[in-house]
């Protein structure tokens, strides 16, 4: 007969020992998980606080200006109303609750540091090509403050362009305003025509606009305005 084994089993190692079961180990981090978001949910809360109206629940136009402040960016920057776009904020000048903490998680932003932090990824989110669009269409909606209301008057809608489109499209948006400033025949500007610039601004060669087709689907206001930039030019 063989002879027994002198070997002593080895000792069972210290992580089968300590190691705990899977469904236990997944259960903690599950509640660590947990723990995070909900600091982070009270992160964003305080942060909402900080700058909201307490008797409205809502953060007005006093409090951007200071949160604009504070992050050391123009009340009229570009990426303010983007922010606004990434909350979905449906009334000018006003955020909610609800729509702070949808725009913050979605940023991924529970202070104000990565808040100013997130502002350039959020401005190249925006100008994306499949985003800009939505965007564009956002900042006219945004400026109509009246129930029912369908356009946005002349001012206003020159400021809009020179903050949405003026950045990358100086001199089109620069010929866009003159004209808007001098022309008598519209007081407000209503979605189509909105929508119009854009498209001109992005399939027109310009200044020439050689290629515009007055017989194509353009609203008549941008017939007007290429009208109106030719006899300018000297040209027709």
């Amino acid at each position: 007969m063989p002879r027994a084994s002198k070997r002593k089993a080895a000792p069972a190692s210290s992580s089968s020992v300590t190691a705990p079961p899977p469904d236990q180990s997944r259960s903690r981090t599950a509640k660590a998980t947990s723990k995070t978001r909900l600091k982070e949910s009270d992160q964003i809360d305080n942060l909402f606080d900080t700058y909201a109206n307490s008797s409205l629940g809502q953060i007005d136009p006093e409090g951007i200006e200071t949160l604009c402040s504070d992050m050391k960016v123009e009340y009229t920057d570009v990426r303010i109303l983007m922010l606004a776009w990434k909350m979905k904020a449906q009334r000018q000048g006003y955020f909610t609750k609800d729509e702070w903490q949808a725009g913050m998680k979605a940023l991924k932003a529970n202070t104000l540091l990565k808040l100013v932090k997130t502002l350039s990824e959020l401005k190249k989110e925006a100008e994306a090509p499949q985003n800009f669009e939505d965007f564009y269409s956002f900042a006219f909606k945004y400026c109509l403050t009246e129930e029912k209301q369908k356009g946005v008057d002349i001012e206003s809608t020159c400021e809009l362009l020179k903050i949405v489109l003026g950045y990358q499209f100086p001199s089109q948006v620069d010929s866009l305003v003159e004209y808007l400033k001098v022309q008598k025949d519209y007081k407000v500007i209503n979605k189509d025509q909105w929508m119009g610039f854009l498209r001109f601004c992005k399939e027109i060669s310009f200044p020439d606009m050689a290629n515009y087709d007055e017989n194509q689907a353009w609203p008549l206001i941008l017939d007007n305005f290429v009208d109106w930039k030719k006899q300018k030019s000297g040209g027709r």
